[in-house]
């Protein structure tokens, strides 16, 4: 008999409305509609000073209120407190401690974002980490909630063992599998409870851009912004997107073979078809070089079509509510974002996946099976090695002019603070992060 096929909608209003599709087979249909309510800002002039936190940096906090009002099923996963909580009818029924998760920094470090259950098995084998999973339901690319792994001699592996999944015991796995249907929401929390008190006093700055924002990644303070709410093309700002996705999909240890319709124009062509290239590596060309070959080849090992789609599925599962892509260079006008979106993205990176940021400002120099084959590789980004930097990304089309994200490390009062600086439809990208950043350092001090 074929079972029938029920959709799983989440509306989801932050500004405008979001829309999540979860499709998946059963028996029972779920349909709810999810509304987060946030006021949002019409002035197109300055807002600096006292001005309003970056809007959609709650969207987990509030899909979660949301899911509870409306009675839905869902998991949360919070990985400060390490619990996992399944929720029925908005009520939670199961509480389990979370027994490992990956490894903050790392490139296997669990995934913050909102999710669904993808597949469930009752043994799962991991290609990366050769182990079986028992009760494994996959909810994110490479990323599990599963029991405790064993090797196929029965032997399980040691309590420090992880590869980044959501790891219960054995018993808790189980009877969380049993309790959960496919299409299921995960919330993956990543953030302390507690609010950051950090203060800045307001003094009016002088920027000239088209779009631009300067923000704390911490309590996400705006320092300034202009039409920071407004899509435009972002050109190679893309690759920050496939640079994630990729470190969620891929076994960045794994060497991948290059193809010829890789070899798309790039600004320092390096590749060479059939090749075989460690995706570690790409991930250097991909984010010091900006090689559009290494975005290509990156995206080509999953598919093209359905890398582009999972770098959208991310964006919405991230709280993105006003970005696009449509390829995963950024060499596509239809690539857009906006300045705010930016930031959650920024934010996301620099609290789940730091290790992007490392490799942008060329600290991590050695591939992860070491044998790094671009030891004189290049670097475009604007303040690599310079004190402070912490890492970005730069890029230019015609349509986009320059674009640049940069994240540095700035002292206010004795304490350092990350902030993030995004200039979009800029002539001149470098000078702009250095006036917003040299008018951050000086009336907020």
């Amino acid at each position: 008999m074929k079972k029938a096929l029920v959709s799983f909608i989440v509306v989801i209003s932050v500004f405008s409305v979001l829309t999540l599709i979860f499709s998946f087979f059963g028996t029972t249909n779920k349909v709810y509609s999810i509304n987060i309510e946030n006021a949002s800002s019409t002035d197109n002039v300055f807002e600096y000073g006292l001005a309003p936190t970056v809007i959609n940096t709650d969207f987990l906090k509030k899909a979660k209120a949301a899911f509870i009002s409306q009675q839905a099923d869902f998991i949360e996963a919070d990985l400060n407190k390490m619990t996992l909580n399944l929720y029925k009818n908005g009520t939670p029924v199961l509480s389990f401690q979370i027994q490992s998760k990956g490894r903050p920094g790392s490139w296997w470090e669990t995934p913050a974002g909102l999710y669904k259950i993808e597949l469930k098995e009752k043994k799962h084998f991991s290609s990366i980490g050769k182990v079986y999973q028992p009760w494994s339901m996959e909810f994110q690319g490479n990323f599990f909630i599963h029991g405790w792994p064993y090797y196929e001699s029965g032997q399980e592996t040691s309590s420090q063992y992880t590869g980044g999944c959501i790891k219960l015991k054995t018993t808790d796995a189980k009877e969380l599998y049993d309790e959960t249907d496919v299409g299921t929401p995960v919330l993956v929390f990543n953030e302390e409870d507690t609010s950051d008190a950090f203060a800045y006093l307001p003094n009016p700055p002088l920027v000239s851009s088209e779009h631009y924002l300067a923000a704390d990644l911490k309590n996400n303070f705006i320092f300034i912004n202009k039409d920071s709410a407004e899509s435009v093309p972002i050109a190679s700002l893309t690759k920050l997107m496939t640079a994630l996705v990729a470190s969620e999909y891929i076994n960045l240890g794994k060497n991948l073979v290059v193809g010829k319709g890789s070899l798309v124009p790039t600004s320092k062509s390096r590749l060479v078809a059939g090749t075989s290239i460690e995706a570690f590596e790409l991930l250097h060309l991909l984010l010091e070089e900006s090689s559009n070959e290494a975005a290509e080849v990156l995206a080509s090992y999953i598919g093209r079509d359905h890398f582009i789609q999972l770098m959208n599925k991310k964006a919405q599962a991230i709280g993105l509510k006003n970005t696009i892509f449509t390829d995963p260079s950024g060499s596509d006008n239809g690539n857009v974002s906006t300045a705010e979106d930016l930031f959650t993205l920024a934010k996301y990176i620099y609290n789940n996946r730091s290790f992007l940021l490392k490799i942008s400002d060329a600290e991590l120099n050695t591939g992860i099976n070491q044998n790094f084959i671009f030891p004189g590789i290049g670097n475009f980004n604007e303040f690599t090695g310079e004190a402070g930097f912490l890492g970005g990304k730069v890029g230019q089309t015609l349509k986009a002019k320059q674009t640049i994200l940069s994240v540095f490390n700035l002292s206010f009062k004795g304490e350092d603070r990350p902030v993030v600086f995004i200039s979009l439809g800029s002539t001149d990208e470098k000078n702009d992060v250095l006036n917003l950043k040299n008018y951050v350092s000086e009336y907020f001090n």
